[in-house]
């Protein structure tokens, strides 16, 4: 007997030209999107989505109950217009979250039938390059990619290969049991090998097993089994409660929370570990408007700059002015004067383009822990407003203190620097020049003077500090 839908996939197919395989997929996608998702097809019926959300919209949500989906039809609706300037893995997390909430059977589900179609497969590609695919689990797949990038980091900075070559390389010398070498051509590079005979390589030492660290995000309710909300594995997405039981029954377990405000760690240009943890696991992703580059690979950069000349005036080191950026979009942020950004009191940050588009990214963890997109408390808000204002008050003493402490320190080593000069006088000389007054020097006029005091008086201040006005013209 043939059904409805085996006949729309043989005319679909042949009038779009198209294999059954994809014919059939574009009309179940079309049949979820009229009798399942009716809201989001709506949207992209409209031209207010576009197709790669509703794609991903489909494959994440096609296992679960029906009894659930008009719900999830109506909050998807309404979440996806907002995702404009989301990343491919941040849309993902929001969906899954969404799904945990609704039906953690769904998640279970796809995570058994993705585990029972796990493959490794070798496709022919272009130019004599073969492209090589595997599916496997979250841990296992985590796992050789935090390898693979630690063993293509071991080569010196000479080495001309991409980052995404040496990671090549590294898998074809770990299949076949080579060592990982350096290929920048220096005799005395500690990474180069020697070329040897065929045999030799194969009889080579076996490869550096490099520290291969997975970090998993999860609420303490979920580790200790009284939540099944989900938790997020760094570098791959939102894991269902029981994965992140299983990963964490044997892993090193830290508490990630918000530091308590300190004016120390303010006015410090690094965060300390505690806050750099807390900014990677709110942010997940490099903050840029589509980027997926995970957090524990980006730099944590100032949203206002820090002021290293005077730190009280601006650009503390505080959770919110801070957020995690890769490296190209780091570099394109501090360098490229077209890009500009402000970060709002719940993480949120706007981004203006160099044609003057405005953009927004949301923090990347706030879909699994809406807590992390609070504003601060009227408390922590009237505690950062009395230590402004105090460091206002004090700017001018810290100023001067700072000058003083520099001065200082050169002085000292001006004062060392003298005292040494006496003193090679006298080895070369046999006697101290201010011991023989009637012989002066027109150069080294201080070589006179009796041997200086290198600890400095009680009191010594340095001379007074000038202040340039930058409207006058310089002196030459």
């Amino acid at each position: 007997m043939i059904t409805g839908f085996q006949r729309t996939v043989v005319e679909v197919g042949a009038v779009l030209n198209m294999t059954s395989a994809k014919a059939r997929g574009l009309v179940r996608q079309a049949d979820a999107l009229h009798t399942r998702l009716p809201a989001v097809g709506a949207l992209l019926a409209a031209g207010e989505v576009d197709w790669t959300t509703t794609e991903l919209v489909l494959s994440r949500t096609d296992l679960v109950e029906e009894e659930w989906m008009a719900q999830l039809d109506a909050t998807l609706a309404e979440q996806i217009q907002t995702w404009s300037s989301c990343s491919r893995t941040s849309i993902r997390n929001a969906i899954d979250v969404e799904i945990n909430a609704l039906d953690p059977e769904a998640v279970k589900k796809r995570r058994e039938r993705a585990y029972d179609e796990r493959a490794v497969s070798v496709e022919v590609g272009l130019d004599g390059i073969a492209v090589v695919r595997a599916t496997m689990t979250a841990p296992e797949g985590a796992a050789p990619d935090t390898r693979l990038t630690a063993l293509a980091k071991t080569v010196c900075p000479a080495d001309p290969r991409s980052l995404r070559a040496r990671r090549a390389d590294a898998f074809t010398a770990i299949q076949n049991g080579r060592v990982f070498i350096c290929t920048c051509g220096h005799p005395d590079c500690p990474r180069r090998a020697e070329r040897a005979p065929e045999a030799a390589v194969v009889e080579a030492a076996p490869v550096p097993e490099p520290r291969v660290v997975l970090t998993v995000i999860a609420s303490a309710d979920t580790v200790a089994g009284h939540s099944q909300a989900p938790g997020y594995l760094a570098g791959y997405g939102v894991i269902d409660a029981a994965l992140v039981r299983e990963l964490a029954a044997e892993a090193t377990r830290r508490l990630v929370e918000a530091p308590p405000f300190e004016e120390r760690q303010a006015l410090t240009y690094r965060p300390c570990a505690a806050l750099a943890r807390f900014i990677r696991s709110r942010d997940l992703t490099c903050r840029f408007p589509g980027c997926t580059v995970p957090a524990q690979r980006c730099d944590i950069d100032h949203t206002e700059p820090f002021n290293h000349d005077d730190p009280a005036a601006g650009g503390w080191t505080v959770p919110w002015n801070l957020a995690c950026y890769c490296r190209e979009h780091h570099r394109h942020k501090t360098h490229d004067d077209g890009w500009r950004d402000q970060q709002l009191a719940d993480g949120t940050i706007i981004w203006t383009s160099p044609s003057g588009r405005t953009l927004r990214t949301e923090l990347g963890g706030a879909a699994l822990w809406p807590a992390l997109a609070t504003p601060r408390s009227p408390e922590e808000r009237k505690r950062v407003a009395a230590a402004r204002k105090r460091l206002h008050q004090q700017r001018h003493t810290s100023t001067h203190n700072r000058y003083r402490n520099q001065a200082a320190k050169e002085e000292i080593r001006q004062r060392c620097w003298r005292n040494d000069f006496r003193r090679r006088h006298v080895l070369f000389k046999g006697y101290w020049f201010h011991d023989k007054p009637d012989n002066r020097s027109p150069y080294a006029r201080f070589i006179a003077n009796p041997i200086e005091p290198e600890p400095l008086e009680p009191g010594w201040q340095p001379p007074p500090q000038h202040h340039t006005n930058p409207d006058e013209p310089p002196p030459f």
